[in-house]
């Protein structure tokens, strides 16, 4: 069995960490800043950083409108912490001219959990994940505050002042999330998307 292809956004973030957890997890990883690069790929994940940042890149490299038909003909794309912002349908307290892809029926809320010192660590179960719950890290997270009918949610904080928030999502192909799972050596979300890029291509 061929490895799927999958891209990182490389535009901005932590492009490196997403890229070491998806080959670990059998992916044939790809770095994707131009259009031809996007065309050769069978998944995309969209890496943590600054929204706005990502956003005004994409227009710069001309890849809005690419992804945008990517998504729409059911490419699996994977979004962590910016990239679960710029896959929100809405998206509250970002910036006026900041756009994303909005392939998921949701709202979300920018800088959720605070500033960058307000950044903290909390369990997560992930429902189709087994091995018990994740240690999520989140920095500068967003969180969800509405989903759609079509809309799966797949784990919520349990623990804290923030216990009962959505953190986790699926609607069909796109999968994303408030935490970085890239930045703890944990490889079972990868392996999930690798999975459901797997079964699609």
């Amino acid at each position: 069995m061929t490895a799927p292809v999958i891209g990182v956004l490389a535009l901005q973030g932590d492009v490196r960490e997403h890229a070491a957890a998806l080959a670990a997890a059998g992916a044939d990883v790809r770095p994707v800043r131009r259009r031809e690069e996007l065309d050769a790929v069978d998944g995309l994940v969209i890496p943590g950083g600054e929204s706005t940042t990502i956003s005004k890149l994409a227009d710069i490299f001309e890849l809005r409108e690419p992804i945008d038909k990517r998504i729409a003909g059911g490419m699996p794309v994977y979004g962590s912490c910016a990239g679960m912002i710029m896959l929100a349908g809405e998206v509250l307290d970002g910036r006026p001219d900041q756009r994303g892809f909005a392939g998921i029926d949701m709202t979300v809320r920018r800088n959720a959990f605070g500033r960058q010192v307000d950044s903290f660590e909390a369990p997560v179960d992930v429902t189709g994940v087994d091995g018990g719950p994740f240690h999520a890290v989140f920095i500068r997270a967003p969180w969800v505050e509405r989903v759609g009918a079509g809309v799966e949610v797949l784990g919520t904080v349990t623990e804290g002042p923030a216990a009962g928030r959505i953190v986790a999502v699926r609607q069909g192909n796109l999968l994303a999330t408030s935490f970085h799972p890239e930045l703890t050596g944990d490889r079972r979300l990868h392996a999930y998307f690798v999975n459901l890029v797997r079964g699609v291509r």
